[in-house]
């Protein structure tokens, strides 16, 4: 669950940050999915601590 609220929060901001810079459509969809790949990264780390520390 942390994973996927993560992507979706990484994907608005990145959306967002694109947007900002004046990026056409694909400027704001790659930065999105970049975004929300690093979001998952760090949301699946803190799945496994969190796992961790509750067993």
């Amino acid at each position: 669950m942390i994973v996927i609220g993560l992507a979706i929060i990484g994907a608005l901001i990145g959306g967002f940050t694109a947007r900002k810079r004046r990026g056409n459509r694909k400027d704001i969809a790659q930065y999105a999915v970049g975004y929300a790949l690093a979001f998952i990264i760090v949301g699946m780390f803190l799945t496994v601590i969190i796992d961790r520390m509750a067993s």
